[in-house]
C-alpha cells in the first residue's frame, strides 16, 4: 500500500466551510508573507519561500494556486508554469532552467510543475534514460538541500485525485467550450498509463521526501474546496516551521472576527 492509497478522498467541505477556511488561512499567510518580506514586524527580510506544485492532470493545481496567491500582493510573489523543456533548455542540466525563477531573501515563488518532471513524465514517457532518472533523485535531493542550507523554505505539494474523479473532470472539460482547450490528446494518453505514473509518484515520495526541509505534502483533491484550503494550510505549516529552523519566531496570529 503506497502513500497515495492512504489518502481519504471522501472528505469534503461545504461552501461556508471553504469560505471560513480560506479567510482564516489567507489572514495568516498574508501576515507571514508580509513579515518575511520585511513589511511588518522587525522589517527585516526573511527566508525565501518556494512552493512547488505537482499532481495528476485535472487535479486542480491552477485553482489551488489562484487561491494560494489571492490575498498576496502580486508584487510580492511570482507564479511560474513549467512545461516540457525547450530545445535550448535540453542543452543544459535538468536543473538549469529553474534557477532564474527561484526567490531571493524576502521573496516568494510558486511553481506549477517543477524539476520533478525528470522522475515523472520523462521517466514514464521515455524522454529520459533509466540512468538519467535514477541519477536525478540524488541530484534533486542535493539541489533542495543546497537551497535549504541557504535559507529557502520549500513547500512541496502533490494534489491527488482518484481515477474516477479525473475521468469526470476530463469529460466536463471536453463538453465545456471555455475549458476544452485544457484537454489534449496527451492527457488522454497519460490516463492510460496511470499505473506507471502512480509507481513513479510513489518512488518519488520514497526517494525525495526529506525531513524536515523538503518533505512532501499529499493533498486529497477529489474535493476542490477541501484541497484549496489544505494547500494554504500546508504552506503556512512549512513557513512557520522554516522560520523556527532559522531562529525566527513566527508572529502571533491575529484574531479573526467571529462569523455571523
Amino acid at each position: 500500500m503506497g502513500r497515495l492509497d492512504e489518502l481519504d478522498l471522501s472528505k469534503k467541505l461545504s461552501r461556508k466551510e471553504e469560505r471560513l477556511g480560506l479567510e482564516r488561512a489567507w489572514a495568516r499567510l498574508s501576515q507571514l508573507r508580509l513579515t518575511l518580506g520585511g513589511q511588518i514586524g522587525e522589517r527585516k527580510l526573511g527566508p525565501p519561500v518556494c512552493v512547488v506544485f505537482e499532481g495528476w492532470d485535472a487535479s486542480g493545481k491552477g485553482g489551488a494556486i489562484k487561491r494560494l496567491v489571492a490575498q498576496i500582493d502580486p508584487r510580492h510573489v511570482r507564479v511560474v508554469q513549467f512545461a516540457a523543456p525547450t530545445s535550448d533548455e535540453k542543452r543544459h542540466h535538468l536543473l538549469w532552467r529553474f534557477w532564474p525563477v527561484l526567490p531571493g531573501w524576502g521573496g516568494m515563488a510558486v511553481l506549477d510543475r517543477s524539476w520533478y518532471g525528470r522522475v515523472l513524465v520523462e521517466r514514464v514517457e521515455g524522454f529520459a534514460t533509466r540512468e538519467q532518472w535514477i541519477r536525478a533523485y540524488d541530484e534533486i535531493n542535493g539541489f533542495e538541500r543546497t537551497l535549504a542550507d541557504e535559507g529557502m523554505i520549500l513547500v512541496k505539494l502533490w494534489l491527488h485525485i482518484s481515477n474516477e474523479e479525473q475521468l469526470k473532470r476530463f469529460e466536463r472539460r471536453k463538453k465545456n467550450p471555455l475549458k476544452s482547450w485544457k484537454l489534449t490528446d496527451e492527457d488522454w494518453r497519460n490516463r492510460e498509463k496511470r499505473p506507471q505514473y502512480a509507481e513513479a509518484v510513489e518512488d518519488m515520495f520514497a526517494r525525495t521526501d526529506q525531513e524536515p526541509h523538503a518533505r512532501w505534502h499529499l493533498i486529497a483533491a477529489d474535493s476542490k474546496r477541501l484541497a484549496r484550503v489544505a494547500v494554504i494550510e500546508a504552506a503556512i505549516e512549512e513557513i512557520e516551521a522554516g522560520m523556527l529552523r532559522h531562529g525566527l519566531e513566527p508572529p502571533e496570529p491575529e484574531a479573526m472576527p467571529e462569523d455571523d
